[in-house]
This record gives C-alpha cells, sequence and structure tokens, in this order.
C-alpha cells in the first residue's frame, strides 16, 4: 500500500550528548504523535557555559509519521 508522510521539525536537547538529545526528542514527540515512523537530524548546536564547557546540545530533528486512510491501513 501506498502511504502518505506528513513532516514535522521539532528541537530535542540534553546535556549528556547528541545522541542522548535525539532519543529525547523522539520518544517525546512519540507520546503525542501517532504512527511516527523515520526521524532525520537537520541541525546540531549547543549552548556553551561561561568557563568553556559544553552546557548541553540541541538538535534539530524532522519527523515523519504516517497518515490514516481509514479502515484499510
Amino acid at each position: 500500500m501506498d502511504h502518505v508522510y506528513p513532516v514535522t521539525e521539532i528541537y530535542g536537547s540534553s546535556t549528556e550528548s547528541i545522541d542522548d538529545a535525539i532519543r529525547n526528542a523522539v520518544s517525546t514527540a512519540s507520546k503525542s504523535i501517532r504512527k511516527l515512523e523515520w526521524f532525520e537530524v537537520t541541525e546540531i548546536r549547543g549552548h556553551v557555559n561561561s568557563d568553556g564547557s559544553v552546557g548541553h546540545f540541541q538538535v534539530g530533528v524532522k519527523l515523519g509519521f504516517r497518515l490514516d486512510r481509514g479502515s484499510s491501513d
């Protein structure tokens, strides 16, 4: 069957790692978006503390989710 996927973009963050920021974004979105099927990292950035250390990582994530097509999905 052909599927239709809208795309939305969100941003996740973590004080630990880029991987953790991605996982935070996807797992939080999956609680609100049904049929979430794929993600794409579009941006990586972060915050630098006043002492020069990395404060937290931020990632832009595009999410694709399948639209309902009635009772035949």
